[in-house]
C-alpha cells in the first residue's frame, strides 16, 4: 500500500484504473495499491487469525472506558484510533501464542485457569462443543481448537473459534458445516489480562 497526496491529480480518488491500480481511503488517508481479486482461503492458521479478530472486534464495546483509555496514548503516537491500537496489539500477541488483554500493557497476573469439562456431540454436518470453565472472574473467553488428527500442539494456528465466557456459565459452540469425519477438539480459557490456561485433553466427535 502506497500513501498518496492529491491522488490522480485530485483532492480525493476511489476505484480501479484499467484493472491495474486501485485508489481508496483508509482512516482518512488516501492510498493506492495493485488491484487484486479477493479470495477466501480457509487454511488452519487463517481460520485462527479470523477467530481472534472476530472476538476482539465484538468485545471492544464491552470494555470499560478505563480499559479503552489504556490504548489511547500509544494510539496517539501512531496517529491511529484506540480501537486499532487494541486490535493491533492483541493480534500480535495472538500470533506469538499469547492471550489477548483488556488492558494495555497486558498484566498477566491472574492464576492460569482450567476447563473443568468439555463435552462433544457429533451430528449430521456439525459438531457441538460444550465447555464448562472453572468459575473465576478473570475469564474473558474460551479458545476452541480442532483438527482431523490428534491435537498434540494446540495453538492459535489450529483454533477455529474464540467464544466469550464469564466463568459462571457453560459455553456452547456449534462447529459447522463439517464433512463426515472424526474431529479432534481441545479447548482452553483466555483470561482478561492476557493469559492462556491449560488445554483440556484431546477428545473426538464423529460427524456423519
Amino acid at each position: 500500500m502506497v500513501k498518496v497526496t492529491a491522488p490522480a491529480l485530485s483532492l480525493d480518488a476511489s476505484g480501479t484504473v484499467a484493472d491495474t491500480l486501485t485508489f481508496a481511503k483508509w482512516k482518512g488517508r488516501n492510498y493506492a495499491r495493485q488491484r487484486v481479486i479477493p479470495t477466501n482461503p480457509k487454511s488452519a492458521s487463517q481460520t485462527g487469525v479470523r477467530a481472534m479478530f472476530k472476538f476482539l472486534a465484538q468485545q471492544w464495546t464491552n470494555l470499560s472506558s478505563a480499559e479503552q483509555d489504556d490504548y489511547d496514548d500509544a494510539a496517539e503516537s501512531k496517529q491511529i484510533s484506540p480501537f486499532n491500537q487494541y486490535m493491533s496489539v492483541n493480534m500480535d500477541r495472538w500470533q506469538l501464542s499469547e492471550g489477548p488483554s483488556k488492558n494495555y500493557p497486558a498484566e498477566e497476573s491472574a492464576t492460569p485457569l482450567t476447563v473443568s469439562d468439555q463435552t462433544l456431540t457429533g451430528a449430521a454436518g456439525y459438531a457441538q462443543v460444550d465447555v464448562t470453565p472453572s468459575g473465576a472472574t478473570a475469564i474473558w473467553g474460551i479458545m476452541i481448537c480442532r483438527d482431523t488428527a490428534e491435537i498434540t500442539a494446540p495453538s492459535w494456528a489450529n483454533c477455529i473459534a474464540v467464544v466469550e465466557a464469564d466463568g459462571a456459565n457453560e459455553v456452547s459452540y456449534v462447529d459447522s458445516p463439517l464433512d463426515a469425519d472424526t474431529y479432534h477438539y481441545r479447548s482452553a480459557i483466555l483470561t482478561d489480562d492476557g493469559q492462556i490456561g491449560t488445554f483440556v485433553a484431546d477428545d473426538t466427535a464423529v460427524v456423519t
